[in-house]
């Protein structure tokens, strides 16, 4: 298996080893017979830290220890977010107005990757490999 682009929600479970939450697929690629990099966009750092701030999710350590702890123990690259990205986000046609989805998007196509996400809206967009 190649590289994947995490989205935010599949970072965040299996991080927190909530593998109930994810696919059968997911759950083989990423825990059971993990193969290729793991992956997120640098805009997931950022819902996820505005997900805290709205009291979306919480926890018991503040969240920039939370985001780099969860890097280093689950081997997750982070894809910076480039000129190119930036730009790509913006011609995503007919794509929903959620920026951070935008960018997590745009940095799946602009990088060759797939995207692991359970978000219908996000499998569907045609363009966009998606897995789940």
């Amino acid at each position: 298996m190649k590289d994947v682009l995490l989205d935010t929600h599949v970072w965040v479970w299996i991080s927190i080893d909530d593998r109930r939450s994810l696919s059968r697929k997911a759950r083989s690629m990423l825990i059971d017979q993990p193969s290729g990099r793991k992956w997120i966009s640098a805009i997931s750092c950022w819902e996820l830290a505005k997900l805290v701030e709205r009291g979306r999710i919480g926890f018991s350590i503040p969240v920039l220890t939370w985001i780099r702890r969860s890097l280093v123990e689950n081997q997750i690259q982070v894809a910076e977010l480039s000129p190119e990205i930036a730009v790509e986000s913006t011609q995503l046609t007919g794509f929903h107005r959620d920026p951070a989805d935008q960018i997590i998007a745009a940095t799946s196509r602009v990088l060759g990757m797939p995207l692991l996400t359970a978000d219908a809206d996000l499998q569907k967009y045609p363009g966009l490999e998606s897995i789940w």
